[in-house]
């Protein structure tokens, strides 16, 4: 049995010397098998020219054994080598070793000269014929190396030089005469002269097409300027100029256009600069550099569709109602960009399509996310291949008018590498001061943005550079309260849901308590974004019942489970009975506040402090100082003066793979370490956030809305807070204050005495 040399696309002949890649591994297996023997090798071919690995099923029975002539390895692990085919095998059987070699055997022999003379007849003409093939096609070396006394290389060389399918060469390669394969291969060669001379014939009409069609545009041209002296003169360009008249466009603007117009005219229509300078021209054309849409400033109209498009925000809507107020008494509102600032599914982007369906304005947007090119902001050069103006222009111009709503959403999410710095691009762009000047590289010209109403939208201002975040005014988005979640769920989620399924004639009704359980047992979220997708789960499975002509009734609480499976959140995140080192910290994300878990453990050791949890260099200098702070009160605590030298201290923050840093925790890890140490445990019903110094102050913390409001979510019955945030306590909405006690302290002496029972240590 001989190695197998699978190959796709290709046949080898008897005396045939072919060049081929060797790279399929059980192929290069094999060849290596080969190679260590007599190097000879059975070639056959598979049907399939797509499958990776061959089906035995799939590989054609007549093949050729061959010889490697010459043979490299390169470094890839290939195989490229130089075979010779040395005889025709018949009736070939193939089987793959464990090995993965593909080995087989067939029976030998070659094809045999039935007629002489015929043969003899066949070798002139194809002689002939190659002569002709020569001239238009194939290599003139191959005349120089025709050996009429060797058949079949006059088979092999015909068959290697004709485009052929696998099958065909299979099919003459398994002939059982010389006679018959030659005969074959002489039909297959005239034919591919008929079709060469057929090709020649159509190129050169193509040719004379050409030249004709050119002659045509040298006519058509000298007409058009005899035309022009005439008084006819109704090409494209006067159809240009005729744009630009009707367009009103400012001075500068109509200047530069006319001057691109007779430079338009000096070059032909088959130059490349011809379609450059053209679309230059329609962006002129088409820009709304005059065009304004009427502004509808009726505050009453403006309250109405804020209040019909949103539930709740009642301090988002008053600031907004007061940015219209000026936008009525002055007629614009230059230098005021409104940055809607809060967690994802809070409402920032619908907020700003309904400020623009209540003025009446255009609403466009563009994503900031990611942005790397400043560019894509300001446009580029008319000398780089296929310019445009910057995303700015572009929906300028898809507006329509010079006066949109213009939204840049995730103005956070900006990128800044090699290619430029797109924030530097964007503060012209909000800049008051320099907007109404506002140059797009693309155009070279002045385009007013003053009348624009640019609204911008972030997660959190904290990555927003300050130079930018000063050319803006904040307007936070909280989360919200279950109660509100309910309100927006009936009011906008649950009938848009309901017509997107369509479903709208089916009287489906979710009862409050099927609402505030998956509000409750199924989302964990700031916003109701996740709250709409499983609302959308619940409509998908009711449509799927309506289309089956099942009963739908109303969704009640006892049903959700059935259609959203088991809950995936408890009730209540919190612990009501702590173990002692537990205590309660307060986070703030840029999705909303979280109640943090900070545990403490203390153990024999030599005094250190080991802190995990993927904590941040903050939170680990709060670590220290809560430390230091217990040390230097040891009497305070009942504690050992030298308490720390036999003993050490492990702090651990729950959900490690999150990365977690801030100073507000200090207060908690205070909490948890004096509880851990005095084996005093705390209620599961407080939590605590603030910044503590070595003196024994509480510093103000941040996000203490978002905090208070995670709290509440989760059972949370005593907050304690820095005094100095007190007032952000009093702005809060009452709902988020209704059932929470709220204490407010200054120092560390006054939280731990009201935390822990002092007498106790």
């Amino acid at each position: 049995m001989y190695p197998v040399l699978i190959v796709r696309g290709m046949v080898l002949f008897p005396r045939q010397v072919q060049h081929i890649i060797i790279a399929r591994p059980f192929s290069v297996k094999a060849a290596r098998e080969a190679l260590s023997m007599d190097r000879n090798i059975l070639v056959v071919s598979q049907k399939n020219a797509d499958r990776e690995t061959p089906d035995l099923n799939e590989i054609y029975k007549t093949g050729t054994l061959a010889q490697f002539l010459h043979y490299t390895t390169p470094e890839d692990g290939s195989i490229r080598a130089v075979l010779i085919g040395m005889q025709r095998l018949k009736n070939v059987r193939i089987k793959q070793g464990e090995d993965g070699i593909y080995r087989g055997t067939g029976k030998p022999g070659n094809p045999v000269v039935f007629d002489s003379n015929k043969v003899e007849k066949h070798t002139r003409i194809i002689r002939d014929y190659l002569a002709e093939f020569t001239s238009k096609d194939a290599p003139n070396s191959i005349l120089s190396r025709f050996d009429e006394h060797d058949p079949m290389w006059i088979v092999a060389e015909v068959v290697s030089l004709i485009p052929m399918s696998v099958e065909e060469k299979v099919a003459i390669l398994a002939m059982k005469t010389i006679d018959e394969q030659m005969e074959k291969s002489l039909e297959y060669l005239v034919k591919e002269i008929e079709l060469i001379k057929i090709k020649e014939g159509i190129e050169k009409k193509v040719r004379e097409g050409i030249e004709k069609n050119q002659k045509q545009f040298y006519l058509q041209q000298k007409l058009k300027e005899i035309e022009k002296e005439l008084g006819h003169d109704r090409d494209e360009f006067s159809v240009l100029e005729s744009r630009i008249k009707k367009r009103k466009l400012p001075a500068e603007v109509s200047k530069k256009a006319l001057a691109e117009l007779s430079k338009l005219r000096a070059i032909p229509s088959i130059s490349p600069e011809y379609s450059v300078v053209r679309n230059y021209l329609d962006w002129l054309i088409d820009l709304p550099w005059r065009i304004r849409s009427k502004d509808k400033l009726d505050i009453s109209h403006v309250r109405s569709v804020l209040d019909t498009d949103h539930y709740g925000l009642k301090e988002q809507k008053e600031r907004i109602l007061e940015y219209i107020s000026v936008l009525k008494l002055k007629g614009r509102t230059r230098g005021e960009v409104i940055c809607f600032v809060g967690p994802p599914g809070s409402g920032k982007t619908s907020l700003a399509k309904s400020i623009a369906r209540a003025l009446g304005r255009k609403f466009v947007r563009i994503s900031l996310g990611g942005l790397h090119d400043e560019s894509e902001i300001r446009g580029h050069r008319r000398t780089y291949v296929g310019a445009m103006p910057g995303k700015i222009i572009q929906q300028i111009k898809r507006a329509g008018t010079k006066n949109p709503v213009f939204l840049l959403d995730e103005i956070d999410k900006v990128g800044k590498d090699w290619r430029g710095d797109p924030y530097a691009a964007l503060m012209e762009v909000l800049d008051p001061e320099l907007n109404s000047n506002f140059q797009d590289n693309y155009l070279e010209l002045d385009f007013d943005l003053s009348e624009v109403l640019f609204i911008t939208t972030a997660n959190t201002a904290f990555t927003i550079p300050p130079p930018l975040l000063d050319r803006m005014e904040i307007i936070k988005l909280k989360g919200y309260l279950d109660f509100e979640k309910l309100n927006i769920a009936k009011r906008h989620l649950i009938p848009r849901k309901i017509e997107d399924v369509g479903l709208t004639g089916a009287n489906i009704v979710f009862t409050d308590s099927a609402l505030m359980k998956i509000i409750r047992d199924y989302t964990r979220e700031s916003g109701v974004r996740e709250l709409d997708r499983k609302i959308a789960n619940v409509l998908r499975k009711l449509a799927k019942q309506y289309v089956e002509k099942k009963k739908i009734s109303r969704i009640r609480a006892s049903s959700v489970e059935k259609y959203l499976g088991l809950p995936l959140f408890k009730k209540n995140e919190v612990i009501k009975k702590l173990p002692a080192g537990v205590a309660y910290g307060l986070a703030w994300t840029e999705y909303g506040g979280e109640v943090l878990s900070v545990e403490s453990r203390k153990m024999q050791g030599k005094g250190k402090l080991e802190l995990t949890g993927q904590l941040g260099d903050v939170m680990k200098e709060s670590a220290k100082t809560a430390l230091s702070y217990i040390r230097s009160n040891v009497k305070k605590f009942g504690l050992k003066t030298n308490f720390y030298e036999t003993m050490d201290i492990h702090i651990h923050v729950p959900e490690g793979a999150i990365p977690k840093d801030g100073p507000s925790a200090g207060v908690a890890i205070l909490a948890s370490m004096i509880s851990t140490l005095t084996g005093s445990p705390l209620s599961g019903e407080i939590a605590m956030t603030g910044e503590i110094t070595l003196t024994g102050r509480i510093l103000p913390v941040g996000g203490i809305e978002e905090k208070s409001l995670a709290a509440k979510r989760s059972g949370i019955k005593t907050i304690f807070i820095p005094l100095d945030n007190k007032n952000m306590v009093e702005e809060m909405s009452l709902e988020i204050k209704r059932g929470v006690e709220f204490i407010f302290v200054e120092n560390l002496d006054d939280f731990i005495k009201q935390l822990f029972d002092i007498n106790a240590f």
